[in-house]
């Protein structure tokens, strides 16, 4: 009998744990000639904001020693072109398709929402709450627990579709953040977004990313995701999708048994396209070594006899 590798996040069926992380996949094609989309647990989108973004100027990605800093700025099509362009194709994948949604003000985020409600094709949103909040004077929207509550809540009233709120960590406490999630009727968190980082050019003692600093991800992070991904998920009781530095499948059993039920895996891509397939494999054969019957048995399983002490 082989391994049941299926996870439910509420309502939400995968047919295994691993999805790939928003701006990481592009908008499902790109990859298509790469890895077959069908194996995957889902995909998530390109981030999806109310009207077209160029991005930042270049250069806008920077190669670290153990990571990848990134200051993209959310280029996309916009969600009018999004949904008779790309959504098509997406439908088309034989996986879940979870569209990130982003923007600057509550108002673009609803009316973003609205436009993809009941859109065939769309299994989930994905609410990035990492963007600058323009109304607020710049302050992150999803750095301050009221700030989430209200957008996620005024979202919430927008939708009846499936709601994952993605964190930002470089918050001061991040349960508050998502108990704020959670208390706005959200279905499940994602976590963690990008840590702010930079890099200098020694010869020329200039920043290397357009924007000075960006967001940090890859293997460098892991340790941090991996702490929150344990906080949140024992102080909440919605499904938890883990993200940051899973390079893996040691890498995202880690997160299973620190209590999330599935994972995104994005600066992997960028390394070796077929690393989700790779990492699927790897769960499989390693449940079956442990006589594991499914993969949602590894779920919270640490073994807390060390860590009794420990703050949460």
């Amino acid at each position: 009998m082989g391994v049941d590798l299926s996870i439910k996040l509420g309502n939400l069926h995968l047919r295994n744990p691993v999805l790939v992380a928003s701006g990481t996949y592009g908008w499902g094609q790109e990859y298509g000639d790469l890895l077959d989309a069908s194996q995957l647990g889902g995909l998530v989108t390109k981030a999806v904001t109310l009207r077209p973004r160029e991005g930042n100027p270049p250069p806008r990605l920077v190669e670290t020693s153990c990571g990848l800093l990134n200051s993209i700025g959310l280029a996309n099509v916009g969600v009018e072109a999004f949904i008779r362009e790309k959504l098509p194709h997406l439908r088309s994948l034989k996986t879940a398709v979870i569209v990130n949604v982003a923007g600057s003000t509550p108002e673009e985020y609803v009316e973003v929402v609205s436009m993809l409600e009941g859109q065939p094709g769309v299994d989930a949103l994905e609410i990035n709450i990492s963007c600058p909040n323009v109304k607020e004077g710049g302050l992150i929207l999803g750095s301050d627990p009221r700030l989430a509550f209200q957008l996620l809540s005024a979202i919430r009233k927008a939708t009846k579709g499936f709601l994952i709120a993605k964190l930002s960590p470089n918050v001061t406490d991040i349960v508050a953040i998502a108990k704020s999630a959670v208390d706005a009727g959200v279905e499940a968190i994602s976590l963690i977004n990008t840590l702010v980082g930079m890099a200098i050019d020694v010869h020329s003692h200039r920043p290397r990313l357009s924007t000075v600093v960006g967001g940090l991800s890859g293997p460098a992070i892991k340790p941090v995701a991996l702490a929150m991904v344990w906080k949140v998920a024992w102080k909440v009781s919605l499904p938890v999708i883990g993200v940051g530095g899973i390079m893996t499948a040691e890498d995202a059993i880690e997160f299973l048994l620190a209590g999330a039920s599935a994972v995104q895996v994005g600066t992997a891509n960028f390394v070796d396209p077929q690393s989700p397939v790779e990492i699927i494999r790897g769960l499989k054969d390693a449940c079956a070594r442990k006589g594991v019957g499914a993969i949602r048995e590894l779920v919270g399983q640490m073994a807390m006899e060390n860590t009794s002490n420990s703050q949460r």
